[in-house]
């Protein structure tokens, strides 16, 4: 099942820690955050401005946020990102984030799926797919001059979106770890009660 949340509805961040939880369980390992884009393309900011509002929301904590403006992720290092994560993070799930193109219509919508997601597809490159959960900005309307309106797109948008989905899914990580130290908690305090 797919979700979309518009970039103006004041309850998007909460839609998507929602979503989060109906399609990943709390009880799993902590999700690794893959943020795609680039900071040379405004229209492809998303990912990597993202990416750095995560880092800070999420700082201190044992969660993994790949791709920020520092040290972004293009769509042509995914192949080399999907053996990294599979090789390092085994037991977590993917959440990839990345810009998208579609209908004139669907600018600013924030689309999540339970499915990876082929980064640089919207630009007819055929790249691999990557992640486990994709949450996808629609920044720009789909077209055979799709890089000029990736150029053209309001850095207000990208922002805005940004914001969104960093609080959607830093609630999201934020309440999983919560919920797995509850449970470790419980576990612990079960077995000194059955040994006493």
């Amino acid at each position: 099942m797919d979700y979309s949340f518009n970039l103006y509805n004041a309850m998007a961040p909460q839609g998507i820690c929602l979503s989060l939880k109906k399609i990943l369980n709390l009880n799993t390992a902590t999700p690794t955050i893959l943020c795609i884009g680039s900071d040379l393309s405004v229209g492809d900011s998303l990912g990597p401005v993202t990416g750095t509002k995560l880092k800070e929301k999420l700082s201190g904590l044992n969660c993994y946020v790949y791709g920020t403006l520092s040290k972004p992720i293009t769509a042509h290092e995914v192949k080399y990102m999907n053996e990294f994560l599979r090789a390092t993070h085994p037991e977590s799930p993917v959440i990839a984030i990345d810009a998208a193109v579609g209908l004139a219509g669907d600018i600013g919508l924030i689309k999540l799926a339970k499915r990876g997601i082929k980064p640089g597809s919207g630009a007819n490159k055929r790249l691999s797919k990557v992640g486990d959960v994709s949450l996808m900005g629609i920044v720009a309307e789909h077209s055979v001059f799709n890089y000029s309106l990736f150029s053209a797109t309001r850095l207000n948008i990208i922002y805005k979106m940004a914001e969104i989905i960093a609080e959607g899914v830093s609630s999201f990580i934020i309440e999983s770890l919560q919920n797995r130290s509850a449970f470790d908690c419980d576990i612990t305090e079960f077995k000194v009660l059955k040994s006493g």
